[in-house]
């Protein structure tokens, strides 16, 4: 009985681990697709005349820094 229960105890445990990795990739992909959509709009902004070229500069640089770090994943939609 003891070992049915390490089997079932290691395969919860590899269970949670796996949702932890699948929950900090889709709250990755998320935070990705909003620098994205930020981006969007300061550029938008900028070309009618409401917003400024520092504020895309500033969009596209977190937009680089994210996906330098993650990888382009938000760039595949």
């Amino acid at each position: 009985m003891a070992g049915f229960l390490d089997r079932a105890r290691e395969q919860a445990q590899r269970g949670l681990v796996q949702g932890k990795q699948k929950l900090d990739e889709v709250q990755t992909q998320r935070a990705g697709s909003d620098l994205l959509k930020k981006l969007g709009a300061a550029y938008y902004a900028e070309r009618h005349g409401s917003g400024s070229p520092d504020a895309t500069q500033r969009a596209l640089q977190a937009l680089e820094t994210h996906i330098a770090t993650h990888g382009d994943g938000v760039l595949r939609h």
